[in-house]
């Protein structure tokens, strides 16, 4: 697989489905069709509105992020309830508390390096949110609104759309890539672990050849399951050619991203795929990389686990390899 370079210089492998056309950007009436097979037509009327927070600009553009009671963290550690991938946003930037009466919704900057602003202005202390305020942390930008279950599912589709492989629900090419970039780029600003795995199933074309590319579409969805029940909420995955995908792993050294990697090969590996013809066996192989220092930026990370995943593949596949290779 050779690398190819971006508009930043950025060196990422190939796309094998570049020959595949641009999917259209979707009109009203397509989200609404999309809307109605996403959920159930009851979820679609409108009801009780709950607290969320949109991102209006930022790494997580588009993202709706509902409130739960009691305190919400803000901040660009991975594990916050509400994660900025942002140099400057502090690792606990700030919390938003809501409580049990309608308008108890309170933001509270907890000592950032670079404050928080509500309407363009700095707070101080703990103030009282309305919905339609403007939250501005380090670059992002987000806004409060009450949403009902119609509104809700609305902004989940369009943000589907965009960022989300049709087939196995999780990110799609371009979106894990920039992803990947951007927790690199906070990696390596403050010396934090960073893992990523290459993955690919084995002898994929024929799975296709055999059942055919309904049954090639049901082992790649099903492995999209498998791949999210083996995640962490802090990690993230994406599909990046036709079945090869991208695991990135924040704050996860060698030794974390090894065992994931065993994990989701045992997963692949020891338990069938239920075609409608009959059971069968699919495997993977992976590559494991983690962050070094000398590594220019996020392809430099992923050329390495690619280059251990094509050593897995010719040393009988099934199996993961890390880069460098270790016992």
């Amino acid at each position: 697989m050779s690398p190819i370079d971006d508009a930043h210089g950025q060196a990422w492998p190939e796309d094998p489905e570049s020959q595949e056309p641009t999917v259209a950007v979707p009109g009203w009436a397509d989200t609404q069709t999309a809307l109605r097979k996403k959920i159930p037509g009851e979820v679609l009327e409108a009801g009780v509105s709950e607290h969320v927070v949109v991102v209006y600009a930022g790494t997580q553009l588009g993202r709706v992020f509902p409130l739960m009671p009691g305190v919400n963290v803000l901040g660009r550690a991975p594990a916050v309830d509400i994660a900025l991938l942002d140099d400057e946003v502090s690792r606990t930037h700030a919390w938003i508390t809501l409580g049990p009466g309608k308008g108890d919704v309170f933001l509270e900057d907890k000592g950032s390096t670079n404050g928080t602003l509500v309407n363009g202005t700095l707070i101080k202390g703990k103030v009282r949110l309305a919905p339609g305020d403007r939250l501005t942390l380090g670059n992002h930008v987000l806004k409060l609104l009450e949403l009902d279950g119609l509104e809700r599912a609305f902004h989940a589709v369009l943000l589907d759309q965009s960022t989300r492989d049709a087939l196995t629900g999780l990110g799609n090419r371009r979106t894990t890539l920039e992803e990947l970039q951007g927790r690199f780029d906070l990696s390596q600003r403050h010396n934090r672990p960073l893992s990523v795995i290459m993955c690919d199933l084995d002898h994929f074309k024929n799975v296709n050849d055999t059942y055919g590319h309904g049954g090639g579409d049901y082992v790649l969805k099903e492995f999209g399951e498998r791949v999210r029940h083996n995640l962490r909420t802090s990690d993230l995955a994406g599909r990046i050619g036709g079945e090869e995908f991208l695991l990135v792993l924040p704050e996860t050294d060698m030794d974390g991203a090894k065992l994931l990697a065993e994990r989701l090969r045992a997963a692949t590996a020891d338990h069938a795929f239920d075609l409608s013809t009959g059971p069968i066996t699919v495997t993977c192989s992976l590559g494991v990389a983690q962050r070094r220092a000398e590594d220019r930026d996020g392809g430099a990370l992923l050329a390495r686990a690619d280059a251990a995943l094509y050593a897995a593949k010719h040393g009988g596949r099934n199996r993961f390899v890390t880069d460098p290779p270790q016992s």
